[in-house]
């Protein structure tokens, strides 16, 4: 199997993106999973095309996206990506779309197409704070998320894809005071764990991922 992993850049005036620091740490691989990494470009649109790009170079069976979400204090993965943009902040390149549809011929919502509560569980398992999340936000991550998906959705091969959040690590938070932190250790190890999961499972397991609010 073969697992695209993407990680976009550092933004929002942080001088490192967690994501991007854990997934170039991933080993390569993993039993029989092959490990592609991606560097991203945090900015609407060009995310999207970049990601294409590399899908129709290399084929993989899964694209797996991670992102940071500061504040956070889990690895979250998430259910849905909408398919709106609306940015509180603006993208690396000056880009703030506020109301704006992602794809204009597109479902108003897609659901990550992989198993996303084994995938939480792996990670428990592991020992790592792990839940299911049901917004991927309405920034750049989930922007991405929904073009990946829709992107597979065309396809004429079964493609699996979906997208996963991190929050900051220990130097990011030093002048946050109460924002929660994981080592990048651990959110390697997360990583690793979900995509094994990936690779184990066909199809999701049956346990509660809901959440009441």
């Amino acid at each position: 199997m073969k697992v695209l992993l993407t990680a976009f850049d550092p933004f929002g005036g942080e001088a490192i993106n967690p994501a991007l620091e854990a997934v170039q740490k991933v080993r390569s691989s993993l039993g029989s999973i092959e490990v592609v990494k991606l560097e991203v470009p945090t900015v609407f649109g060009k995310s999207i095309e970049r990601v294409r790009e590399v899908i129709e170079e290399i084929h993989p069976d899964v694209v797996l996206c991670i992102g940071q979400a500061g504040g956070r204090f889990d690895i979250t993965v998430e259910r849905v990506a909408i398919n709106l943009d609306d940015a509180r902040i603006a993208d690396n390149e000056g880009n703030k779309p506020i109301d704006k549809r992602i794809a204009e011929d597109g479902q108003p919502a897609y659901f990550a197409t992989l198993p996303i509560k084994a995938m939480v569980d792996a990670i428990r398992k592991a020992g790592i704070p792990s839940s299911i999340s049901n917004t991927a936000g309405t920034f750049v991550c989930n922007h991405l998320m929904y073009g990946v998906l829709h992107i597979l959705s065309g396809m004429q091969y079964p493609v699996r894809g979906g997208f996963l959040h991190v929050p900051f690590i220990p130097s990011q938070v030093v002048a946050k005071p109460n924002a929660p932190s994981m080592s990048l250790s651990d959110i390697v190890t997360a990583l690793e764990a979900g995509i094994i999961a990936i690779g184990e499972h066909d199809s999701d397991v049956k346990i509660s991922g809901g959440k009441e609010f």
